[in-house]
């Protein structure tokens, strides 16, 4: 009796598809629970304030807003920095003229959120010339020698 010999049906292989399924399952994770920041693909460059000032006749109304959020129409202080008190202030400063011209001016730390509020505030009330204060950008050959 002859005994066949198998041992050439034997063939070590390695099975790769549970590899490819496990790769494809991390790859799908990564992919979805990333975020994607855009704020590393914008180039952002601000203005600048090149112009000379207007020589308007008549002197604008004036709106301050302080570094800490507060607010101040002409002269006077806004003791709540809400929209409603805000457009309070405006309506007893300015009376009923809303063709004048309302001048800005923001501190360079004051939050978005105030500058956006009297924005709002000045849009509620009807006000069109609204104009927002700058300073002039620094000369070409300035150095800041300190």
């Amino acid at each position: 009796m002859r005994i066949a010999d198998h041992r050439d049906d034997d063939i070590p292989e390695i099975n790769l598809v549970p590899l490819i399924d496990v790769v494809l399952c991390l790859l799908i994770f990564f992919v979805v629970t990333t975020t994607f920041d855009a704020r590393s693909v914008l180039k952002l460059e601000l203005p600048r304030a090149d112009g000379q000032p207007a020589q308007a006749g008549t002197q604008p109304l004036g709106i301050l807003i302080n570094a800490d959020g507060r607010y101040f129409v002409g002269n006077r202080e806004v003791l709540r920095t809400d929209v409603d008190a805000l457009k309070q202030a405006l309506r007893e400063v300015a009376g009923d003229d809303r063709s004048q011209v309302v001048l800005v001016r923001a501190d360079a730390r004051t939050p978005w959120q105030a500058v956006v509020t009297a924005y709002d505030a000045l849009g509620q009330l009807g006000f069109r010339k609204v104009a927002n204060a700058t300073v002039p950008a620094p000369a070409a050959g300035a150095g800041s020698g300190q």
